[in-house]
């Protein structure tokens, strides 16, 4: 990893801790926002010439704190203050309230607090989580947008208008009640895990720059595990993640190249998270009250104990996606339960199946990517042409690109059935 990829992958690991600590001491969502701006600024300058901080997140929010306190002693005196990095002794009563509020025993668990916050009833819950990815995690408008499958434009007015929403309300960025935090947990998981999908799916870059969002989303899940150590649904959640998580190593090559689940060297799993995640699920299921977030952690925990690919019990992961289906209704999840059908019941019935998902799926990579390995095994060599180069245009990583070329030369090849693509299971 590069210096700059270095630095970056440090600034943006400690975002969340950063920005939830900074917007807990000044109450102002752009303030903070600002803030943790110029401090990312003064590390890059700073850090390729002094070395890296021991607690990169505690640089950021001690020199953010005081390019904030800078700016509101300009604003109250229209008076300089020395360097940020300068010691601050003349502070006035308001300044040194806000010096008080750094609490070095737990800022890391701000983070926490700042999410329920975020997940405000007052906000629309799209516009909720929307907020707490831009703000907490610090992914751009186009990596939301992509989660939502929506438009950059459409987006970015979603997280504006949240902001006018809070700043006009008053919303407070305090810690929930038990009752209201109950009341949030749903909306907390599903950003935490788009937090972790985006990590997952590494479409910012490098997949290994992307590793620190997806451990970030697991320490939130146990935090929330903590808090809700009897809720069902968050043991399957945690249990979910952690069995995702275990592949990490196995998902990409030596060359950055995407490594299929099927082709994956399953000695590299992570063996501790996977047991982890299965004592999580039989807990879970002692509740008797299933739900979305255990089911796809059964499906997950279905391929990590699976000794081999071939041996994976495709027919019980067609039958928990049907259940999941009418759990949680949504077109990838039929995209998903598609390639188990096809293990089941061949290629013809699946293609049959996602046929109807074209028109809400048509700018997603994953549809085109399974829609040319069906037609390929199915022998229908232009048409899968046509899916992958369809595929290729909405890759977002030069590996998912490089991937779906592997199939177009096997296709003008003519040699045996391409292997199947990249998918929500590798």
């Amino acid at each position: 990893m590069t210096d700059l990829a270095w630095l970056d992958a440090a600034v943006t690991g400690a975002r969340p801790q950063a920005m939830a600590a900074l917007l807990r001491y000044f109450r102002d969502l752009d303030r903070a926002e600002e803030a943790f701006q110029e401090a990312s600024l003064k590390a890059l300058k700073s850090w390729p010439q002094n070395g890296p901080p021991r607690d990169p997140a505690a640089w950021l929010i001690m020199v953010g704190r005081n390019v904030a306190l800078d700016a509101i002693r300009r604003e109250k005196k229209s008076e300089v203050l020395p360097e940020d990095d300068a010691a601050v002794s003349d502070l006035d009563d308001t300044e040194g309230a806000l010096v008080e509020r750094l609490d070095d025993a737990h800022y890391r668990d701000d983070i926490l607090r700042l999410l329920f916050t975020c997940c405000h009833p007052d906000l629309p819950s799209t516009q909720q989580i929307a907020l707490a990815l831009r703000v907490v995690s610090g992914l751009t408008v186009g990596e939301i947008a992509k989660a939502f499958l929506v438009t950059e434009a459409a987006m970015e007015q979603r997280i504006t208008r949240a902001k006018r929403r809070i700043g006009d309300a008053g919303i407070a960025f305090e810690t929930p009640g038990p009752v209201e935090r109950s009341e949030r947990l749903g909306t907390v998981a599903a950003m935490i895990y788009l937090l972790f999908n985006e990590g997952y799916s590494a479409s910012g870059g490098e997949v290994q720059v992307r590793k620190p969002l997806c451990e970030e989303a697991i320490r939130l899940a146990r935090l929330m595990l903590r808090l809700f150590p009897a809720e069902p649904e968050i043991l399957g959640f945690t249990a979910l993640l952690l069995l995702q998580h275990a592949r990490a190593d196995a998902r990409v090559d030596a060359e950055g190249a995407i490594v299929l689940l099927e082709d994956q060297d399953r000695a590299r799993w992570n063996r501790g998270l996977i047991a982890e995640g299965e004592a999580l699920i039989d807990k879970a299921m002692r509740h008797r009250r299933s739900g979305p977030y255990q089911v796809q952690a059964a499906i997950a925990a279905l391929h990590c104990t699976a000794s081999s690919y071939d041996a994976t019990d495709w027919p019980q992961i067609d039958a928990l996606y049907s259940t999941l289906e009418q759990l949680q209704p949504s077109p990838v999840v039929t995209l998903n339960r598609a390639v188990a059908v096809s293990k089941v019941q061949g290629a013809e019935a699946a293609l049959a199946m996602i046929a109807p998902l074209a028109a809400k799926l048509g700018g997603y990579f994953h549809f085109f990517g399974l829609k040319g390995a069906l037609l390929s095994e199915l022998g229908r060599v232009s048409e899968a042409r046509e899916a992958y180069d369809r595929a290729i245009a909405l890759a977002h990583t030069t590996q998912e690109a490089a991937h779906i070329r592997l199939h177009l030369d096997r296709l003008a090849q003519n040699s045996s059935p391409a292997k199947r693509p990249k998918r929500n299971g590798s």
